[in-house]
């Protein structure tokens, strides 16, 4: 009997997601969100390879990361759905909702027996005009990344940091210099692309750009870009912009630029070593993450009282929220800040 009562106790106190070797799992519905080792079911929130792997069995993603992760993994078996629209597993309910991060991204709510908890994956409070915009879900547990879980991180408003990209690529072609701005292929190179400013010059792209943004066309309006081949010569980029994935920097293929001038857009600009480490020109601190003060707030507008903290500055993100009233926790996963 007392074998029985631990065993119904040991039940009712299960958490209704938990985290094992092979992802976020929740047991009631056997369903893995974001799983990083191959599972039979599994919710996608973005496209970025941390999130979202080859070898499961059936995706199931908002219908615009569609097109995003069969580029990336090929032929999958995958069901789309829209924001808020409600479907249940083992009457498991689940929905996504916008995330902000980049295009056709997800938090995931999921609700059992009047308890809720919401999944961010990686998320932003700020429009950036490209991602359909982070709404705030009401939840009994939250789990938040903590990319730049410090209080150093402390984002300008994005109008001033365009502007600021523009004024930079205006000075490079006065000067007579291409402009090479690096950015990660999903997500930043799009938002770059967008409030780039077209009136400047053209804009050339690195083919892992431009093969992405190919596809993110169909979701979302750009300005036009020029694919880089081997009949691009120097004289034809002169005074241009040309957007490349971080990867590009110190290749052979960068060659043809000469002479540039290279920028990176990311939240790790913040730090001036970041820059000379990378070997970087100019930095603009520009990241598809929340800050710190943008983490709490979201955090706040939940309602939540128990707070996961993953993937980041996790140990004093968590250390904080403790000193605020909340029962917050990290857990350890294999997602990667994809910034560069």
């Amino acid at each position: 009997m007392n074998s029985i009562l631990y065993i119904l106790v040991l039940s009712m106190s299960t958490p209704l997601l938990i985290f094992n070797d092979k992802g976020i799992y929740c047991t009631a519905a056997n369903v893995y969100i974001d799983a990083w080792k191959p599972v039979d079911n599994v919710i996608i929130t973005h496209g970025h390879a941390d999130h979202s792997r080859w070898g499961h069995q059936r995706y199931i993603t908002h219908h615009h990361n569609i097109p995003i992760i069969k580029h990336r993994l090929g032929d999958i078996e995958v069901v789309g759905v829209d924001y808020g629209e409600t479907f249940s597993v083992n009457n498991v309910k689940f929905s996504l909702h916008p995330a902000g991060h980049i295009i056709g991204s997800s938090q995931v709510r999921v609700e059992h027996k009047g308890e809720v908890w919401v999944f961010t994956g990686d998320y932003k409070l700020d429009d950036d005009g490209v991602a359909k915009p982070y709404e705030s879900v009401s939840c009994h547990t939250f789990i938040s990344e903590c990319t730049f879980g410090l209080p150093a991180f402390n984002w300008r408003p994005q109008k001033e940091v365009f502007e600021e990209i523009n004024q930079w690529w205006l000075s490079n072609q006065e000067e007579g210099r291409t402009s090479v701005l690096f950015g990660y292929s999903l997500g930043k190179a799009q938002r770059l692309l967008k409030h780039l400013n077209p009136d400047i010059g053209k804009i050339y792209t690195h083919g892992a750009i431009e093969n992405m943004t190919d596809v993110c066309r169909q979701l979302v309006e750009f300005p036009a870009t020029e694919l880089i081949t081997r009949d691009t010569t120097k004289k034809d980029l002169h005074g241009h912009m040309v957007l490349a994935p971080p990867s590009a920097h110190g290749s052979t293929w960068i060659r043809k630029m000469t002479p540039y001038v290279t920028g990176s857009a990311s939240g790790w600009m913040t730090f001036r070593g970041a820059r000379r480490r990378r070997a970087i020109d100019q930095g603009f601190v520009l990241s598809d993450h929340c800050d710190w003060n943008q983490l709490l707030e979201a955090v706040k507008n939940t309602g939540c009282e128990k707070v996961i903290c993953t993937h980041g500055y996790t140990d004093i993100f968590a250390k904080y929220l403790r000193t605020l009233g909340y029962d917050a926790r990290t857990e350890k996963t294999q997602y990667e800040e994809q910034e560069d």
